[in-house]
Formats: C-alpha cells, structure tokens, sequence
C-alpha cells in the first residue's frame, strides 16, 4: 500500500511540476533562470565568442541597452557561441565584463533561431517568442532600441 501511495504522489508531483513553464537553465554563475525572466516579454539575445574582436567591442553598448531595460518588459541575454559551460562561462563573461545575463543552454531550437556562422548577431524576439529582427555585426545601444521601438510600434 505504502509503495503504491507513493507511486501516486511521485506521478502527481511530475505532473504538476511539468507544466511549470519552460526551464532555460543557468546563467553564468550558476543560477536558475525562471520562465518568468523570459516568458511573455520582447527579447534581444545576443550571441558572442571571446575570441570575437566585434563582440568585445558590442559588449559595453550591450550592458548599458541592458541597463535602460531592466525596469522595462524587455530582456537582453547573451549566449556563447562556443557553448562553453561551468567556469569556463563565468570567467569569459568576466573577462568581457558582460554585466546581462548569460544564458548557458543556447535557446536557438525553443526561438527557431536561424543559424548564423558570424558573430556578433543579435536576435530581436517579440513577447510571443517569434524572432522578429536578425542583426549582424556590431550593434549599439541607440540602434537595438531604435529597431525596439520600431518593432513594438508595428505589434
């Protein structure tokens, strides 16, 4: 009896825990992202390598977009393009003083993000999770805010 109770409440439990939103892993220190974060909001996902010269250029521009958007339903994450994991991820976010968070599981399948083999590219996604701008090369604060802006006024 006591086995198939708790059976029960093993199933129960998953079941209700699957239908707590999408999972989008840890950050670059670790953390877990919640769903909230990232669910339901417009967001720029930017990808970058260390060994990118642009990349290292953008990141600043990127800290301060990020910056301007915290109290805003906008997001701007970042993922390695060489999908390094664990402290290899901390140190090179430290290393180009990326101060947004850093996504270590790369999203590119949940978003349907097409491929991109050059770096920087940023990726404009809309509250609805559908990619709505591909940017290439460096980008500036002025200019992802700007494409923003444009993008939520057509919605």
């Amino acid at each position: 009896m006591t086995r198939r109770l708790a059976a029960a409440l093993a199933i129960i439990g998953t079941l209700m825990l699957g239908g707590c939103g999408n999972d989008y892993g840890i950050d670059q220190d670790g953390h877990k992202i919640a769903a909230d974060r990232l669910d339901g909001k417009w967001l720029v996902l930017n990808y970058w390598a260390e060994w990118c010269g642009p990349c290292r250029t953008e990141i600043p521009e990127l800290n301060a977009l990020a910056e301007q958007l915290k109290d805003k339903k906008i997001g701007v994450f970042g993922v390695n393009f060489d999908n390094v994991q664990g402290q290899e991820l901390k140190g090179a976010s430290e290393k180009l003083g990326i101060r947004f968070t850093v996504l270590a599981q790369d999203p590119s399948e949940l978003f349907e993000l097409p491929r991109s083999e050059a770096l920087p590219v940023t990726y404009i996604i809309d509250n609805k999770g559908k990619v709505r701008e591909q940017l290439m090369g460096e980008q500036t604060a002025a200019g992802v805010m700007a494409k923003l802006e444009a993008l939520q006024a057509k919605n």
